[in-house]
């Protein structure tokens, strides 16, 4: 007879692996005898061997009792079952490792390999990463709102980045990021970037994305968002004198 040190000795594992199974209901156990021990028989060394081996293959110990009790073609079909899932498991994990190793990527995880391509333009023209930021938030919103505006927006995105104005324009609001929002320059950068919206104006329903793009610029920079109302004030009242007229 073993003590419960010995019996999880004789089946390589720890005491409280023995407690364990005996908790689930895996491994009974004994009675304690006239001294106060509980004795384990050989048949529980077996058993406890069994369980171990089942759990170290990777068989949940939900369904390790019914496999300590099948008949053979009963515990191979189980196998099968059990090996089939262990093989979708492993797929998952797989497909997991690879995106653990897109995010090394940051945006490519998110984005389309045409607007991480925006993204580097931005960059190597000289606009500081808190602006591609918000540029790369603005095209997963597009992306999930929106998405089959996508490939236009890029084509334009591009024709923007081809001209001088647009890409001024661009640097200069980068150096009003932290500007106070009275500064007497911003109302410069206001009437230039006016006049460019009125240039560059594209005609067609207003995107569902734009709110959330224009609140996630707002929240960057008081600069900022004092440029974003007063261009939308403008755009407004430009409306209202189209529709008068």
């Amino acid at each position: 007879m073993l003590t419960i040190s010995q019996l999880a000795a004789t089946a390589g594992v720890t005491v409280r692996a023995v407690r364990h199974y005996h908790h689930v209901g895996l491994l009974p156990e004994p009675e304690r005898d006239a001294s106060g021990y509980r004795r384990y028989s050989a048949q529980a060394a077996v058993d406890l061997i069994r369980i171990r081996t089942l759990a170290d293959a990777g068989v949940p110990l939900a369904r390790v009792d019914a496999l300590l009790h099948a008949r053979p073609a009963e515990f191979a079909a189980a196998i099968t079952d059990i090996d089939a899932e262990l093989r979708r498991r492993i797929d998952q994990l797989a497909e997991h490792r690879l995106r653990i190793a897109e995010l090394a990527g940051g945006e490519s995880l998110f984005l389309p390999p045409e607007v991480i391509a925006v993204l580097d333009r931005m960059r190597g023209l000289g606009v500081g990463e808190r602006r591609v930021r918000l540029e790369r938030d603005s095209w997963i919103l597009m992306r999930a709102l929106d998405p089959h505006v996508v490939p236009r927006r890029v084509r334009d995105k591009n024709a923007d980045l081809d001209d001088p104005e647009t890409i001024r324009l661009l640097l200069a609001c980068d150096q009003a990021a932290d500007w106070d929002p009275h500064d007497p320059r911003l109302d410069r950068l206001i009437d230039d970037m006016d006049a460019w919206e009125v240039e560059h104006a594209r005609h067609g329903d207003r995107p569902r994305y734009l709110e959330l793009v224009v609140s996630r610029i707002s929240e960057a920079s008081p600069a900022w968002q004092r440029v974003l109302t007063a261009l939308a004030h403008r755009a407004g009242r430009r409306r209202a004198a189209g529709h008068d007229g």
